[in-house]
């Protein structure tokens, strides 16, 4: 998957993520939230890299273009 590395694909492996419409159908900020659950060392470049995973653009755009709707529905999902 674009922008997942081999221990952000570990961690989601974990919590049996296998996919892309996984991780679709889950949505990335809830992924991000139970990666960082499973690993509290998990930064929110993890959450940057499943939303350009998604959208299949690279996770710097998400970083700049779509940080602020994310932390926000990060923050109403706590």
């Amino acid at each position: 998957m674009k922008n997942l590395g081999p221990k952000s694909l570990k961690i989601l492996q974990a919590l049996n993520i296998y996919t892309l419409q996984d991780i679709r159908d889950i949505g990335s900020v809830a992924v991000y939230q139970l990666a960082k659950q499973h690993d509290p060392s998990v930064s929110l470049n993890l959450l940057w890299a499943l939303e350009g995973a998604v959208l299949d653009v690279d996770w710097k755009i998400v970083a700049n273009q779509h940080k602020k709707r994310l932390l926000q529905e990060l923050g109403s999902l706590k």
